[in-house]
């Protein structure tokens, strides 16, 4: 590397001769300035050994990072090709050369390195290598990784000078890694309260329930953890299993509404705040219709409150980084905010719901206190007449009327009954969904899948809402006693003005049921619903149930979106 420096007798260095250690320093302020001019941490990881390279004219060049187990856990490289890293294959995680600056934190140097007692362990491959220069990278008090080189251009060994060189070079990556870790962490923290803040705002600034809360929830999450995945799992409660409730990201419909009947699950899940990390194969037993190999890693903590348990889950693939200290610290922060907020959106909808009732108790005082007492007045009046009339069709009408009032006053006190019995808690309708599945596949070794969407809670009334529950009774049932099914699957969606059910099993299906009065029912409730349904079954090719309902246009006027 040459430079061109003008002195003060008019010479450039071209005509000047340079000594060694000018022309040295000079390379090495130049590496300086190339390893300081990024923040981003693996660019400044590939820029040290690019520098480091050019300083001392090694052919190849490489930096491990060493983890908290004293192994290598990220292991950057320069010379090398892409056939020959496949060729390669797995990085080395510090054995060998590579474990001695581990285990004794100084530069070292050899002519030959295949001479020394620990090299061993060279893969088919390899690129033939023989002189070496070793560095430890220092951040404070602690040794970050360690530099490695080796065969330098020309088939020298590495000079003492070059030593110098390096390890001046190590000192100046220490401090430039150094602030990208922590301008990293920034952007990390950054990441997290932006995404928690967002979360939290429109979670309370929803006007409608057209987004269902926990899909905002992993919305937010999958962008704030920068992951692939994030979902929200469900503890059903007693044995029967763990259910994802909501996910964003990749494979989407192989995820929604699986469930784990694993009876250790639980005891492996986090039941404090601390974040707990998942390994690929506990993740696969968390969610088991993930793909293999989909997740390297995974993230999960539990969601505080005092309703149902839920847990929140981030995984990042197996190329992807592994979750730092403060991904730890901040999804705690995160699963707190968008908790309070959810807790926020129960209250109020609490208070709403005890409002209606209050207003309810308010129409049957009145309707007890005023109408019925003046409608039974109003009958008195009228039986009192009959001592002023012999005449017999006046007594019949009368008759006739005080028999209408009679019943009318008969059914108001009904309709009062009926309004002061409602419970002031009522659980959701999901949430009643959610239980009956759990109660109909307990005892089974089948785990249900369950997809919900839409504004289900909203959109659909009490009375629509006992005839779906009724029909998805039904069917379940059903296939969980005479298909020998593998896969259950239920779809229960709010879609415009119509409300869906599903019901799909892989059993073997039926041509001519034996008896038919529980098809006959399903029929029966979806009539009073003025909707339809349609019952499909092959043999050995499974039985599909689809209810559709009307839903009333002024409960889901608001558009209704959602994934």
């Amino acid at each position: 590397m040459r430079h061109v420096v003008t002195y003060s007798d008019g010479l450039s260095n071209e005509a000047r001769p340079k000594t060694t250690a000018l022309a040295g320093m000079e390379d090495l302020l130049a590496a300086f300035a190339a390893i300081a001019d990024d923040l981003g941490l693996d660019t400044v990881l590939e820029r040290v050994i690019s520098a480091a390279c050019r300083l001392v004219d090694a052919r190849y060049g490489a930096l491990g990072v060493i983890g908290p187990d004293r192994t290598l856990g990220h292991f950057t490289t320069v010379g090398l090709e892409k056939d020959e890293i496949r060729r390669i294959g797995q990085f080395p995680t510090g054995h060998g050369i590579l474990g001695l600056l581990i285990s004794v934190p100084h530069s070292l140097r050899l002519s030959d390195l295949r001479e020394h007692p620990l090299a061993y362990g060279y893969p088919e491959g390899h690129p033939p290598m023989r002189s070496f220069l070793g560095v430890p990278i220092r951040i404070h008090d602690r040794v970050f990784g360690n530099l490695y080189l080796t065969d330098k251009l020309g088939g020298a060994e590495f000079s003492v000078e070059d030593e110098q060189l390096v390890v001046a070079l190590a000192s100046a990556a220490g401090v430039a890694i150094e602030n990208s870790r922590l301008f990293d962490e920034a952007n990390r923290r950054t990441r997290w309260l932006e995404g928690g803040l967002n979360a939290v705002r429109e979670l309370l600034n929803q006007h409608d329930e057209s987004h269902h809360d926990l899909d905002i929830l992993t919305t937010h999450a999958l962008n704030a953890s920068q992951s692939i995945l994030a979902a929200v799992l469900r503890d059903f409660g007693g044995k029967r299993g763990v259910g994802c409730e909501a996910v964003d990201g990749v494979e989407v419909a192989a995820l929604l509404g699986r469930s784990s009947l694993d009876p250790t699950l639980l005891s492996r899940l986090p039941s404090t705040l601390s974040p707990i990390v998942l390994d690929a194969d506990e993740f696969t037993r968390v969610l088991p219709g993930a793909p293999e190999g989909m997740i390297g890693t995974a993230l999960c903590t539990r969601l505080p409150g005092d309703g149902d348990r839920r847990f929140l889950v981030v995984g990042r693939s197996s190329a992807g980084s592994p979750f730092s200290d403060v991904d730890h610290e901040m999804m705690t922060t995160f699963a707190s905010h968008v908790s309070l907020a959810l807790e926020l959106l129960r209250v109020h909808r609490q208070r709403e719901q005890e409002a209606v009732f209050g207003d309810r108790d308010r129409i049957a005082r009145d309707l007890h206190d005023l109408v019925i007492q003046r409608l039974f007045a109003a009958g008195l009046s009228i039986q009192s007449l009959r001592k002023y009339t012999p005449d017999t069709e006046a007594l019949t009408r009368i008759s006739a009327v005080t028999t209408e009032l009679d019943e009318t006053i008969r059914e108001l006190r009904d309709t009062i009954y009926s309004l002061r019995t409602v419970p002031q808690v009522t659980p959701t309708f999901t949430s009643t969904i959610f239980s009956l599945v759990a109660d109909a596949f307990d005892g089974h070794d089948l785990a249900p899948v369950l997809q919900l969407s839409g504004p289900l809670d909203a959109a659909v009334d009490d009375e629509r809402a006992d005839h779906v529950r009724a029909v998805l009774l039904e069917g379940l049932s059903n296939a969980l006693r005479h298909a020998d099914a593998q896969t259950i699957t239920v779809t229960l969606r709010a879609i415009g003005q119509y409300l869906e059910l599903r019901i799909a099993d892989d059993g073997r299906g039926f041509e001519n049921p034996t008896r038919s009065s529980g098809m006959a029912n399903m029929k029966r409730r979806a009539e009073l619903c003025d909707g339809s349904i349609s019952i499909v079954s092959e043999p050995a090719g499974g039985t599909k149930v689809h209810l559709k309902i009307p839903l009333n246009q002024t409960e889901t006027a608001a558009p209704t979106g959602g994934r």
